[in-house]
This record gives C-alpha cells, structure tokens and sequence, in this order.
C-alpha cells in the first residue's frame, strides 16, 4: 500500500511518459530496507513459532499483584515470560522453528511480491519512489509486522500511470498467494483434540480458499490442523481485501478513481467507510472479536487523506485496462470476508 503522495513540483508536460528517469536507491536506502526487511523476518518467524505451537502449552505463573506497582508490571511481566516460554520450546522442539520460517517465508513472499508490483510500476513511468518500508512488529501481535509500503515521491503523471500502479500491487501479490493457498492444502493435516473449555479462535475463510479445498478435495477447512502455508495465505489474502476497498489513497482507490473518476471515487469511498461501519458491531456481536473498528478508524484516516490527482487525467484506459479491473474486481471478490476472525 503507498503511502500518501505530496504534491510537489511538475516533473514532466502533460502526456508525456516517462519524462525522465526516477534516480535509483543508493546503497544507504538498499542498507536501510534491508535491515527492515531482515528484522521484519524475525518477527514474523517469530510470530509463526507461536501460530504452530500446541494449545495445551503451560502458562506462565505469576504471583497475584499486590501493591499498585506490581498492577503496573504484571502485564510485561507476563508478556516476557511468555516469550520466554516459547522460544525455550520451540529451541527444545525445532520443527516449530522449521514451521515458523516457513510461515515468514511464504508471508514475506507475497508482501515483497505485492510492494514490488508497486514499485516495479513506478520505475516504468518514471515515478520517484522509495524501497519498500517492511514495518516490525514485537511478537505475536499482528503475525510480527504490520505489512510493508512504499512512498511515492512525485506526481502521477497519468491515468494510466495512477491506474497500473495501483492494481499492480494487489495482483503480484495475488498471484504467489495462490501457490502459497495450493500448498496449505497439500500439507494440510487433521486438527489435534483441543483441551476441553478451550477458547478458539477461528480464521473465517475468504472464497479463494473455499473453492481450492473443494479443488483439492478437502470438505471442512475447520478440521485442519494449524499449518503455516495456510495462514500466511489468509494473512495475505486479507491484506489484499484491505488494500482493494474503494477508499482514498488505498489501492482500491487509486484503481476506481482512474476508472471511474473523481466523484465515484468520493462517494464510493464513503459507501464503503459507511458497510465497513454497519458490519464492525455485527462482527463483535456475532463473532466476538472488536477488530472490524480497526478497520473503520483506517479508513476514516483514508478518507481524511486527499487523493492526488494525475497530471494528465484525460487519457482512456482502453479495452485492455478495463478487463484488468474486472479482474483486479474478482481479486478482490475473492480474498474478501466480512467477519474474517470468530472466537468461541
């Protein structure tokens, strides 16, 4: 997803593509994403250990508080020796690693594939943009990162231009998640008994998923076993529904306002912000998770944001670039589910 583009000084007459070169990354910016990239690499293998780790795991025991200072730390207290507790299994038992960097594998794959389609886009046109910014997250918040984006520094000099490097995300990353999803499926293993009284976590599967189980013969995606193919799938698959809302900046955005224009955009923008809100207490009320708020504050900060417009704005997209947004529109059909997470 690219962050919000400033409008600064023409780089180029009106039509003309590309007027010159984006400079390329020097190698502080390659040391510096690298070193993102690397540490989001931990985090994320860490946060895939914890995904692969049985439920019936020992808790930390810790003392009851008793005085307003052991209030305040006995939450880190707790969060640090949970930590602990998994990385001392998992170094006991090193298939949870082995399955950990599997999950940061296929996960990092379709983010970089997804922020490199970005990225590759706004070289051809001649768009000044950085590297992609992979954002660490401490584990096991958030799968350890909160997804990764570029920043776009100069005008879109087209429709066109606005249009391939939004959808050009969304479909790179689309398609190393179909393998990734296909690859789930193969390795995919019984789910073990759960402890009785047990709370759970469901991971509500996008249509993509559904129609490759009934693909690979597999009749109840619930009965499987944790595997880190399949969520580093529904990860991404979830990432590329947020990113294809029809709002502000986002890249759903960027995709209906060079095809539609800019008064579709606005008001789909608020159509969307307007469902997203209807189903965030549904989701709390049915499913018990409060996360569709996150959702609703995201994009109410999108709408918030003007979007840039191109500097030439009067070029068609042609035949050819309205099939590609039918089927950036069936991407989206198929990786988006409104209440993705229940907890029984």
């Amino acid at each position: 997803m690219s962050e919000s583009i400033r409008e600064i000084s023409t780089f180029a007459a009106r039509g003309a593509w590309p007027a010159r070169r984006a400079p390329r990354p020097t190698a502080r910016e390659w040391a510096r994403h690298t070193a993102l990239f690397l540490l989001t690499a931990l985090t994320v293998t860490w946060a895939g250990v914890g995904f692969m780790l049985p439920f019936d795991m020992a808790e930390p025991s810790l003392a009851a508080p008793a005085a307003p200072l052991d209030y305040l730390l006995y939450v880190p207290k707790y969060f640090v020796l949970a930590l602990a507790a998994e990385a001392s299994f998992a170094l006991a038992h090193p298939h949870f690693i082995a399955e950990g960097v599997k999950f940061a594998g296929a996960l990092l794959s379709i983010l970089l594939a997804h922020e490199s389609g970005h990225y590759v886009a706004c070289r051809l046109y001649g768009v000044d943009a950085t590297l992609p910014f992979f954002i660490p997250v401490p584990p096991p918040f958030m799968a350890g990162t909160l997804g990764a984006f570029i920043k776009i520094k100069s005008p879109i000099p087209s429709r066109r231009a606005l249009f391939d490097i939004g959808v050009a995300g969304p479909l790179a990353g689309f398609l190393v998640i179909v393998p990734v999803a296909c690859l789930a499926l193969l390795t995919a293993t019984p789910a073990p008994p759960l402890p009785e009284g047990a709370s759970v976590i469901i991971f509500n599967d996008p249509p993509l998923l559904r129609l490759l189980a009934v693909t690979f013969g597999v009749n109840n995606l619930e009965t499987l076993g944790p595997n880190p193919f399949y969520f580093a799938a529904w990860i991404g698959l979830l990432v590329t529904s947020l990113n294809l809302l029809p709002v502000g900046q986002l890249d759903g955005g960027h995709a209906v306002y060079a095809v539609l224009g800019k008064g579709v955009h606005k008001h789909a923008g608020r159509v969307a912000f307007l469902l997203m809100l209807a189903l965030a207490p549904l989701g709390w009320l049915w499913h018990g998770v409060p996360s569709g708020f996150l959702y609703v504050v995201l994009l109410f900060v999108m709408l918030r944001l003007p979007h840039p417009q191109p500097l030439d704005d009067r070029d068609a997209l042609g035949n050819t670039r309205l099939t590609v947004a039918l089927a950036t529109l069936l991407v989206f059909l198929l990786s988006f589910v409104p209440f993705p997470l229940t907890i029984r």
